[in-house]
């Protein structure tokens, strides 16, 4: 009888372990590869993900969501989505919360919707202060200027690219736009000191040669 029972053990113990469920960022990786190929299969999953009991409040589902969207297009979906996933990060993901606000702002900009992407950027620009990545947040203040320029506030618009040089001074973006500002202002020294920074981090760029 001892042996009767103990079989099924065995036979458990004999039998090969099932592999772990991919984790969610491995889920992430391969659903925004699945992008490149075929975008609205990879909706069609990212939404069966965000509607899964298990994943509903994950972050990463709606992030491809957001991904999808933009791939298409559709950047009113996309903003929407990546902020939805900015909402799902626990607040002490600070970084990752500005990158995701990022992106809704960046889609919003796209959109040319300045107000919507300022308010986004706005929250990114809290998250990435609050994670004390300087260079993240200065990569913000570049796109807060696109935005606040799009809305003709050129006096924060150069704030913005002040604080962006000063924290992010290897993105060429920061100093091609205070170039772009300071040529429009009529103050061509800045503008040339500013072009040939931007030259220096970026040699092949046609929009920077053409500033």
């Amino acid at each position: 009888m001892l042996s009767t029972l103990l079989l099924p053990l065995l036979a458990a113990a004999t039998m090969p372990e099932s592999p772990p469920p991919p984790s969610e960022a491995d889920r992430l990786n391969a659903c925004l590869a699945q992008l490149r190929n075929d975008s609205e299969a990879a909706i069609a999953a990212a939404d069966a993900w965000v509607n899964d009991s298990k994943c509903a409040a994950g972050a990463a589902p709606l992030q491809c969501l957001g991904a999808a969207f933009a791939r298409l297009g559709d950047w009113a979906g996309a903003e929407e989505n990546f902020l939805r996933a900015r909402e799902a990060t626990p607040p002490d993901a600070s970084a990752q919360r500005a990158r995701l606000a990022g992106m809704a702002g960046n889609a919003a900009l796209a959109d040319s919707r300045f107000t919507d992407a300022l308010a986004a950027l706005d929250l990114a620009r809290e998250d990435a202060t609050l994670s004390g990545e300087r260079q993240l947040a200065g990569d913000i203040e570049v796109d807060r200027a696109r935005a606040l320029a799009g809305m003709g506030l050129m006096s924060q618009t150069r704030t913005a690219l002040e604080k962006a040089r000063m924290d992010a001074p290897g993105n060429a973006d920061g100093w091609l736009l205070s170039a772009t500002l300071a040529r429009r202002e009529g103050d061509l020294a800045s503008a040339q000191k500013f072009i040939e920074t931007a030259a220096g981090l970026r040699p092949v760029d046609r929009e920077i040669g053409l500033e």
